[in-house]
């Protein structure tokens, strides 16, 4: 029996075929009891649907070009980010009551310019080389930041010794199988703290057509998509980690994007092509945060008050509801 796909070559017959459908709207692929074949004929089904497509997308482009300027407007595509579940602590610029806390919080000397970041950046005990480099290349990142190694002093013991060295912040990158998988950002001397979890960590030379080693220059930093009040919280914790008065000339960016509550770090430089056109180009490392937890004051694992902990069974009844 043949499968539908046409005459076979040297069938003694020049006229061409009539096109016949592949697959009948009644077929299943599932009902092909081998395995081989079953894979085989799912690779041709998602060939014919590939198809369908793009003859049904050039039939729309042709109808709106004959069409002109009466033409219906294109329709916007669905997708869980535009279909987000409204949150009622999401942040109006505008709002008074919002303006006082950012006046009042842990961050505000920073955002007066009453300090300067310092940052120490440390590990868990005994990293191995993978997340040596990482906090090696990280400092590259945020500037005025120092690596130390923990040889087994607990996180308890390094606060004090942070806040009487007028650091500002603490990043703990922890590790699992030798990969880095979290990290933990503390702010000094009054907190608060957060406990992310790290994915698709990616090291320079890891990254394909990356740019030359970053420069010294303050780079600039984006935050996008931090709506919520916890998600402007989480976003005042990342911008107090650089300094003020970014320096353009070094043509470096970082950007936090936040996107369904994935945090997804890039850090960038320009590259002016003309006066009208202008690339980026990848410096690295990269790396994407999930938020777990938001604890008021340094970090204590033990007698801490959370603000906020992700629950999954509790928080994530809905693909569309989103906390940041």
């Amino acid at each position: 029996a043949g499968d539908g796909s046409g005459p076979e070559p040297g069938g003694g017959s020049d006229s061409p075929a009539p096109e016949r459908v592949l697959f009948p709207p009644t077929f299943s692929v599932s009902e092909i009891k081998n395995k081989q074949r079953r894979h085989f004929m799912f690779l041709r089904w998602k060939q014919q649907q590939r198809k369908e497509k793009l003859a049904l997308k050039k039939k729309r482009r042709k109808e709106r070009e004959a069409l002109g300027d009466k033409a219906p407007p294109k329709a916007i595509p669905k997708t869980i980010e535009n279909q987000r579940v409204y949150d009622e602590t999401t942040v109006d610029p505008n709002d008074e009551e919002v303006a006082f806390d950012e006046a009042t919080d842990e961050f505000a000397p920073y955002f007066n310019r009453q300090t300067v970041p310092k940052i120490l950046i440390t590990t868990s005990d005994r990293p191995r080389g993978r997340t040596v480099r990482f906090c090696e290349q990280l400092a590259t990142v945020i500037p005025n930041s120092h690596v130390y190694y923990r040889r087994g002093l607990a996180l308890k013991r390094i606060i004090p010794q942070c806040i009487a060295r007028d650091f500002t912040d603490l990043i703990v990158i922890n590790e699992d199988r030798k990969i880095p998988n979290g990290l933990v950002l503390s702010h000094l001397p009054d907190g608060p703290t957060a406990h992310f979890r790290m994915s698709s960590v990616r090291l320079r030379k890891e990254i394909k057509r990356k740019g030359k080693e970053p420069t010294e220059h303050v780079p600039e930093v984006i935050l996008n998509n931090f709506t919520t009040r916890l998600g402007h919280s989480i976003g005042r914790m990342f911008a107090a980690l650089f300094p003020h008065d970014p320096q353009f000339i070094g043509r470096q960016v970082a950007t936090f994007h936040n996107q369904r509550d994935y945090i997804f770090f890039r850090f960038h430089r320009y590259i002016f092509k003309s006066e009208k056109k202008v690339g980026i180009q990848e410096l690295g490392p990269r790396f994407t945060l999930k938020l777990r937890s938001l604890q008021k004051g340094t970090f204590d694992s033990k007698f801490g008050e959370y603000e906020w902990i992700h629950k999954r069974r509790e928080m994530d009844t809905s693909r569309r509801k989103f906390h940041l």
